[in-house]
């Protein structure tokens, strides 16, 4: 059985998903047929319910979830390890609130969290989230949200952080951050999404055991290719919640969004959002 894969080129997602997709593991008699893509196309791809298996924002799963059910693998989840807010000088709340804030992306978990800081700062646009430290140096925008290798590199340009959006999560409700997770369509049979789950957990651990085997893939899909970065991206992005949510990372999936929905930012959700549940 052949099924469909999206996840970003960033490095965790080349991380985790590298050994599966080249056979590398028991893949259980399952083939990938994968793409990459950013995780804002992700988000909109799976809008339409296509792709078998995707990354997409915790954000955007909301927005998705009538055809899609969380697995337990995958995820990007953790502490100290969400999105940054920043700019070419120091701004204050009130002016937060008026400034032009570069998001990347309208369904990206970094806009559900900045919406929730600030609901009040309505003046976004949408930018690749490579692309938005060169908006704030040409000017284009007063601050902007930055994720993923951005966040290791914004510095050298002469940028600062005028807010960590992870910080405002954490301190807000003493869970971990879910930014991305993976998730199955839900026409794929409970069997089949279980092989699945458990092949992606395996193609974690055998990264964890075998960093040096995923590397090529990981470099050659990368933005920003300085080992450093690459490394440290991993680092904080691959974690034990990858391995498994754990009732803690399904708990912190649920806060984020039950306070979507109170602030009227989401949708309800139907009764079942997990592949475990």
């Amino acid at each position: 059985m052949k099924l469909t894969l999206g996840f970003s080129p960033c490095p965790n997602d080349t991380f985790i998903f590298e050994a599966m997709v080249h056979g590398r593991i028991d893949t259980e008699e399952l083939e990938f047929d994968y793409f990459l893509a950013d995780v804002e196309d992700l988000n909109k791809r799976a809008f339409i319910g296509k792709t078998d298996i995707t990354k997409m924002s915790c954000h955007a799963y909301a927005f998705a979830a009538r055809d899609y059910l969380i697995l337990d693998s995958g995820s990007a989840i953790g502490y100290k390890n969400g999105p940054l807010l920043i700019g070419r000088r120091k701004i204050n709340y009130q002016e937060i609130i008026t400034a032009r804030i570069a998001i990347p992306g309208r369904y990206t978990t970094a806009n559900l969290l900045f919406s929730l800081a600030w609901p009040e700062a309505l003046n976004k646009t949408e930018y690749l989230f490579s692309d938005i430290a060169d908006i704030l140096i040409r000017d284009e925008a007063d601050a902007g949200l930055i994720i993923h290798e951005t966040r290791f590199t914004y510095h050298e340009k002469g940028l600062i952080m005028l807010a960590d959006m992870g910080k405002f999560w954490e301190e807000l409700t003493g869970s971990p951050i879910p930014l991305g997770l993976i998730a199955i369509n839900r026409r794929i049979p409970p069997a089949t999404a279980a092989k699945v789950n458990r092949i992606i957990k395996r193609s974690i651990e055998y990264a964890l055991n075998y960093p040096a085997e995923s590397y090529n893939f990981i470099k050659s899909n990368a933005r920003e290719i300085k080992e450093s970065v690459i490394e440290s991206h991993i680092k904080l992005y691959v974690n034990d919640y990858s391995v498994s949510l754990g009732p803690e990372g399904r708990r912190a999936i649920e806060e984020l969004l039950v306070r979507g929905r109170k602030t009227g930012v989401l949708p309800d959700l139907p009764g079942r959002i997990f592949l475990t549940s």
